[in-house]
């Protein structure tokens, strides 16, 4: 394998995704271990593929990828979010596609803070009249 690469970070929630896109076969390996070991559900190993199927680059790259933070969901999403964005870095027409797709977009939603006098976020303690 080169050491030429592209490079593409992904993030959601906590998770951060530190994506590297080598010319290979297909291989994808994430924190040292392949994909569908590290993601044992059918649904996050489908989510991972999504960017390089959509653009038909699937056997063309293989992705190492090292995520960190956050659960099993977060990361598959930043990892997809990571790949998508390497694929810019090899080719900046794939945008309008992947865009459409919505894997470019960075999904900010985050678990709200608890805040204090009250039992969670939104959540308040009952309030009772008499």
């Amino acid at each position: 394998m080169s050491n030429e690469f592209d490079y593409g970070t992904g993030r959601r929630k906590n998770a951060t995704a530190r994506t590297r896109l080598y010319a290979g076969s297909g291989q994808i390996t994430v924190n040292g271990r392949p994909y569908d070991e590290y993601f044992p559900r059918k649904t996050l190993q489908m989510i991972i593929r999504q960017p390089l199927e959509l653009v038909k680059m699937l056997e063309k790259f293989d992705v190492k990828v090292n995520v960190a933070g956050g659960g099993m969901s977060g990361q598959a999403l930043a990892v997809r979010h990571g790949i998508s964005r390497a694929l810019l870095e090899v080719d900046a027409d794939m945008r309008p596609t992947l865009k459409k797709a919505g894997f470019l977009t960075r999904d900010a939603r985050k678990k709200e803070r608890k805040k204090y006098g009250q039992r969670g976020a939104r959540a308040r303690f009952q309030y009772s009249k008499r």
